[in-house]
């Protein structure tokens, strides 16, 4: 019998927060669905679809319900957009209005904590946890609104489920930056 074993996503590890008056943990956000989109500045996919999905599903849902987080994960270009100053300046471009997390960088590897914990393969990533905090969904690159769309409203509507999981699905993806996202350097490909 398969395993329908659920995890809950591990604490977020965060440099900076931007957009929120108080840092803001997983734990805290229980009882509401959380659509975690990790992302980078100089990330074509990011730009092109992950950070408009996450500002649409941030301004169609209810706060109360659904919490959308921007996890500014850099694992490349560190100089260039590692910097809190280059972020700020970004989100202000963007008129992104949902919470951002800067992920910790690792002291000595070029992984970010959050990216590393959470098994991000690359950018665009999306996390979407249940009202318990379980991994429902893990996938790298972009997922079209309609298949989010219809998760998050079942998500939205189902009790809540025995303390069960699946871990995290490799994706197929090709290596090196592209419309659809990038790749961590350090993750082989399927």
């Amino acid at each position: 019998m398969a395993s329908d074993y659920r995890p809950a996503a591990p604490p977020l590890q965060v440099a900076q927060w931007f957009n929120t008056r108080e840092p803001i943990t997983l734990e805290g956000l229980r009882g509401r669905v959380v659509v975690l989109h990790a992302f980078q500045m100089l990330c074509p996919g990011c730009v092109e679809k992950g950070i408009p999905q996450a500002q649409r599903v941030h301004e169609a849902f209810s706060q109360d319900q659904v919490v959308v987080i921007g996890l500014h994960t850099v694992f490349e270009h560190h100089a260039v957009q590692g910097t809190p100053a280059a972020l700020q300046a970004f989100i202000h471009e963007y008129r992104l209005r949902f919470p951002i997390a800067l992920d910790q960088p690792h002291a000595t590897r070029g992984i970010p904590l959050s990216m590393e914990a959470l098994m991000l393969q690359g950018t665009p990533s999306l996390v979407v946890l249940d009202k318990e905090g379980r991994m429902r969904l893990h996938h790298f690159g972009h997922l079209d609104d309609l298949r989010l769309g219809a998760l998050l409203g079942q998500l939205l509507t189902e009790p809540a489920l025995p303390a069960t999981t699946t871990q995290p699905r490799a994706n197929d993806s090709d290596s090196g930056c592209d419309a659809q996202g990038c790749p961590r350097p350090d993750m082989p490909t399927p």
